[in-house]
């Protein structure tokens, strides 16, 4: 079949609204590039620095994404998306600059770097929702692929800039300024996301929050695809944010050669993202959440061989392919969400999908450390490799998982 998506690409392009979000998002992940290297290594340079601080300071980040994030749904669904999106992008660069100020001063007591990170918690958990279920009103129905692949390729692309100069700036200026520029970067996110003219919304009757919250459940909860995939998230989430979080920057600061290596193994991973929501943008599946699922397989490669002690350019290789696989199937299952779910409650199914996505990540921060304390790091990897295999090796015995058809733009067709 011929491919169809260059006459629509250069639409979107042009369009001013997309234009606006793509660059908003391109902007504060180019940040949150610096931020996901800069945290883990502040927080180990600090006086008496334990890797169960550190999991207490991730984990403290990761929490209210958990405990807000349906909270962000409601609230998405019941104002302006955009409007949201801003006031969370304003609480993340306060909490940033805060994190920034502390580490830049030389005076950075833990708990109040835990109180600075659950601020910054709490400002994903309002924007995740609200940016869900804001793309399909900035684009047509028939394009909804298109611009998720897009707006990925773009925050890939900048989240790969971030990555690849964040080990340098922590290296030579220390991770204080690297938590500026994700402050900074929050800021511009901000100002950008204000100039957006969304068509207002008409709610159909006048509900309480409550009620909204249980009509988005019953969304959710209708849907077995649904809540099979999102508990197999769940498991997965757990396991790569130990890895990313905890366990890989321990391993790298003892074996690998500290902030300069972890920062190439997950750029490579960013690398891998940029081609796979290239490829994202071009390609139609015939069974998207099938296709979705598979994708996490290639996750568990460069976590097995970190447990090895592999060199790092064959962890970085793996990486790089597990990332192709993270942005295929992250379009493809933003995609399914958005043609499936109906627009008035896309924000609250979203808000149960992180939910559940984000349910144990915040053990799996807490409980890194310390398991690689007693167990040590290689065998705490290799627990965090098998986790992945058996949560999607559960997803697929769901029918609906390996069943349900897609209706994707004209394209490339990717089978499974």
């Amino acid at each position: 079949m011929p491919l169809s998506s260059t006459p629509s690409r250069s639409a979107l392009w042009k369009d001013e609204q997309f234009l606006l979000l793509a660059s908003a998002r391109t902007i504060s992940v180019l940040g949150n590039g610096f931020a996901r290297v800069a945290l883990g290594f502040a927080v180990l340079a600090l006086p008496g620095a334990t890797p169960g601080r550190l999991s207490l300071v991730l984990a403290c980040q990761a929490l209210p994404q958990l405990v807000f994030v349906l909270l962000g749904g409601v609230i998405a669904d019941r104002m302006s998306r955009a409007r949201l999106m801003v006031v969370a992008d304003v609480v993340g660069a306060s909490a940033y600059a805060g994190l920034a100020g502390l580490v830049l001063s030389g005076h950075a007591p833990l708990l109040l770097m835990c109180v600075l990170a659950v601020v910054a918690g709490t400002a994903t958990a309002l924007f995740a929702p609200a940016m869900d279920g804001l793309v399909p009103l900035v684009v047509p129905a028939d394009r909804l692929q298109q611009a998720n692949g897009l707006l990925r390729v773009g925050t890939n692309t900048s989240l790969l800039l971030g990555l690849a100069v964040s080990g340098v700036v922590v290296a030579w200026l220390g991770a204080g300024w690297a938590l500026a520029v994700n402050a900074a970067s929050f800021v511009v996110s901000a100002v950008i996301t204000a100039r957006l003219r969304i068509p207002g919304r008409r709610r159909a009757k006048a509900t309480t929050g409550w009620e909204d919250l249980k009509e988005g459940w019953r969304e959710f909860a209708s849907r077995q695809w649904l809540w099979v995939v999102v508990a197999h998230t769940s498991v997965v989430v757990a396991g790569l944010n130990a890895n990313i979080g905890v366990l890989g920057p321990l391993l790298a600061q003892e074996e690998l050669g500290g902030a300069r290596a972890w920062s190439l193994v997950v750029a490579a991973q960013a690398l891998g993202t940029v081609g796979g929501a290239v490829l994202a943008v071009r390609v139609r599946v015939n069974r998207p959440v099938l296709v979705a699922v598979l994708c996490s397989f290639p996750a568990t490669l460069p976590i097995a061989l970190l447990a090895l002690s592999a060199p790092v350019w064959t962890i970085a290789a793996a990486m790089c392919g597990a990332g192709v696989a993270t942005a295929v199937g992250g379009v493809v299952w933003a995609t399914t969400l958005q043609r499936e779910i109906p627009e008035e409650a896309l924000s609250r199914v979203s808000s149960y999908g992180w939910f559940g996505a984000l349910g144990f990540a915040p053990l799996g921060l807490l409980v890194a450390g310390p398991v690689a304390d007693a167990l040590g790091v290689r065998t705490a990897l290799a627990g965090c490799a098998a986790l992945v295999v058996l949560a999607a090796g559960a997803a697929l015995l769901s029918p609906q998982v390996r069943r349900l058809g897609g209706n994707a733009e004209p394209g490339r067709e990717l089978s499974a």
